[in-house]
């Protein structure tokens, strides 16, 4: 019987997203459960230097498994700087009232819809759900769990 190895999700990583077709994107394990996605993909693998130097479409909230599984493989650790420590903002809507608010560092802070614009809705998502939001991007075309959680 053989003994499953257990991958640590380690701020600072940098894994491999497989996008199909031999195509592959990047990002970087931020303070938990946040994570940086960056406008970098191809079917070479860049090195490190390359990765941090591409822009940072997106931080958002990524289920462990999706490190931890094996899924997306790291494939190198750079250490967090202060721009990546920064707290992110993120949006709330509450179900019953349709009221917005602003969430940071644990706090709800009455919005309004406005206020929201351009920010990422407070949500864990999951590798699948990245992953088509990547290939999407990188296609050019509208992704639909962004559109679907636009404030």
């Amino acid at each position: 019987m053989t003994k499953r190895t257990q991958i640590r999700r380690k701020a600072g990583d940098i894994v491999k997203i497989d996008l199909g077709d031999g195509v592959s994107a990047f990002a970087r394990v931020l303070l938990e459960p946040l994570m940086a996605f960056y406008a970098i993909s191809g079917s070479n693998e860049p090195s490190l230097d390359e990765v941090m130097k591409a822009p940072v479409l997106f931080k958002i909230w990524v289920m462990n498994n999706a490190v931890t599984s094996g899924r997306w493989p790291v494939i190198g650790n750079v250490p967090l700087d202060d721009a990546m420590l920064v707290e992110q903002t993120f949006f709330k809507v509450d179900p019953m009232t349709k009221e917005y608010s602003l969430y940071r560092s644990g706090e709800d802070i009455p919005a309004k819809r406005e206020d929201c614009s351009g920010l990422e809705k407070a949500a864990i998502w999951s590798a699948n759900h990245v992953e088509d939001r990547l290939r999407d991007y990188f296609a050019g075309v509208p992704n639909k769990w962004v559109v679907a959680m636009a404030p």
